[in-house]
């Protein structure tokens, strides 16, 4: 029997083990999409036949209901099929775009943004939904920091809204580095 938590709206909503789904846009770099498309590319081409391989010895061993090779084996199938239709669904929706506001002063996709708030300064770099990465101050083009900070322009404040509640930023720089 399954727990399900209540939103405040009244509505069930069952835990989920992924986050939701993106909007219907997936927009993401070039570089991000040749990362995508590479990860598939090792998961078929090589790390599945592998472990196909050690599946198929293990089974000629006997007995499976004990064979570690064998049951972790098929569950590592498993991993590796899941991730390569998430993959394949993912790159199947995306929308490369080149750095949207090469030209210009004011923030689109694929921009690199100082800021300066409560905390201090930081560089922060808009991108797609999968590519984002807190580490290397990736964000991605829907989270709320990148929603206040788009089409605004290098010297302009914005009021970043969170839970904790409202933080004004200082737009410091605004340039369009190529992505890796």
């Amino acid at each position: 029997m399954s727990k399900a938590f209540v939103r405040e709206s009244g509505e069930d909503e069952s835990p989920r083990a992924e986050p939701p789904p993106p909007p219907a846009r997936n927009y993401i770099s070039p570089a991000g999409y040749a990362r995508l498309k590479a990860e598939l590319k090792q998961l078929v081409e090589s790390e599945r036949p592998e472990v196909v391989k050690t599946v198929a010895w293990a089974a000629a061993q006997g007995d499976r209901s004990e064979n570690a090779d064998y049951l972790y084996g098929k569950k590592r199938l498993r991993e590796i099929d899941r991730r390569v239709r998430f993959l394949i669904k993912r790159l199947e929706a995306a929308q490369v775009v080149e750095s949207a506001g090469r030209d210009s002063d004011q923030i689109f996709f694929g921009s690199t943004v100082t800021i300066k708030g409560k905390s201090g300064e930081r560089r922060l770099t808009i991108v797609g939904v999968d590519e984002t990465d807190g580490a290397k101050g990736r964000v991605s083009w829907i989270s709320p920091v990148a929603k206040a900070l788009l089409k605004a322009r290098a010297g302009d404040k914005v009021v970043l809204r969170t839970p904790g509640g409202r933080e004004e930023l200082e737009i410091l720089e605004v340039r369009y580095d190529p992505i890796d």
